[in-house]
């Protein structure tokens, strides 16, 4: 017979070849990771992703759900006021539940039992990304629009934030059809390019008023809820805060969230919200516009909102610099509906301060 020959591990097969990657490529994977709850786990798994996962640039930062909390929780979060007056007020503790339960139970690797992110008992959201110190691109999804509308009806809308509000572009449409292959549709009879007298007397004006304020309480919300976060990551050149409906989106470049850094936050003494400026408004109307993809919407509405008075807060844009945040704010045929839309007859109209 002969003897049993024994297996030895080959010792080149023992070394970790992850870990002749530079610390430089491993940052370069995590900050494609992005999502936070995923860097969170990448934390747990060894000393070295500990301590490279607070270093990585770019974070996304998705919001499951809304969950109320009641009593002591509630006061935990910082809120400037301590009960919510609406849905939006409830941002800040929505981390609460999608974020923190991934991080809370884990531990540090080196074996001390400590949290992995002991900012997360206190449960604010805005400690929860403190544990990252090189954020340069920050991308937040909430996880539904702030608006309510009836089904079928379309609003959309893209706010550009420094200080205060600089630009804001709203997209409507009273509804969404969709068009079978091959189908024509006669063109309305009141479309002369003017807007219709009907518009004025079956509350069509009204309703677009109604979209424009609610839109912009919405955007000034988001923007006074993201003060702590931009405070304490001055390494931020890029925020971006939209929803999962794709209803809203509030965004923030380096020159605007230094601007925010520099200026005093203007508040709304009514609630949580950074008060909305005086501002020059242009609306574009047409009943009827047929999108790419087979759809078409009545009662398409485009508004373009600037403040009144531009100062050394707000900053001085061109038309040019305008018209391109305009044409840019919404993609696929919501796209071609803007550009369908400038090239309507404007009707100008001014709003207060609120």
């Amino acid at each position: 017979m002969h003897p049993k020959a024994r297996i030895h591990a080959d010792p080149v097969l023992e070394i970790d070849q992850f870990d002749r990657l530079p610390d430089s490529l491993v940052l370069v994977i995590l900050n494609n990771v992005e999502d936070v709850r995923s860097l969170g786990r990448c934390s747990a798994v060894s000393k070295r992703f500990y301590g490279l996962v607070p270093l990585v640039h770019d974070v996304y930062v998705k919001i499951d759900r809304v969950v109320t909390v009641d009593g002591d929780a509630e006061d935990m979060l910082n809120l400037s006021s301590p009960k919510p007056r609406n849905i939006l007020s409830h941002f800040l503790k929505m981390m609460l539940f999608t974020i923190i339960k991934p991080f809370h139970n884990m531990r540090s690797p080196n074996g001390a039992g400590r949290p992995l992110f002991p900012q997360l008992a206190q449960h604010s959201p805005a400690q929860v990304l403190r544990n990252f110190t090189h954020i340069r691109n920050l991308r937040v999804e909430l996880p539904s629009g702030d608006v309510g509308t009836e089904e079928g009806v379309l609003l959309k809308w893209r706010a550009e934030y420094g200080s205060t509000l600089q630009n804001c572009v709203i997209l409507g449409g009273t509804q969404v059809d969709c068009k079978p292959v091959g189908a024509e549709h006669e063109p309305y009879s009141e479309d002369n390019g003017s807007m219709p007298e009907s518009f004025y007397t079956n509350g069509g004006l009204k309703l677009r008023v109604v979209w424009t304020i609610s839109s912009l309480i919405a955007a000034s919300t988001r923007h006074y809820l993201l003060r702590s976060i931009i405070k304490d990551h001055p390494t931020l050149t890029s925020l971006v805060l939209t929803d999962a409906d794709g209803q809203g989106t509030l965004s923030m470049g380096a020159e605007q969230l230094k601007e925010f850094r520099e200026n005093q936050l203007s508040a709304s003494a009514c609630s949580n919200r950074t008060q909305v400026p005086a501002c020059n408004m242009k609306l574009k109307y047409a009943p009827y516009l047929e999108l790419p993809g087979g759809t078409a919407l009545q009662g398409a509405t485009l508004v373009a909102i600037k403040p009144s008075t531009e100062g050394s807060n707000g900053g001085h844009t061109s038309r040019k610099e305008t018209d391109a945040f305009i044409f840019g704010a919404f993609d696929g045929p919501f796209k071609f509906a803007v550009k369908a839309l400038m090239k309507r007859r404007t009707y100008l109209l001014e709003m207060n301060g609120f």
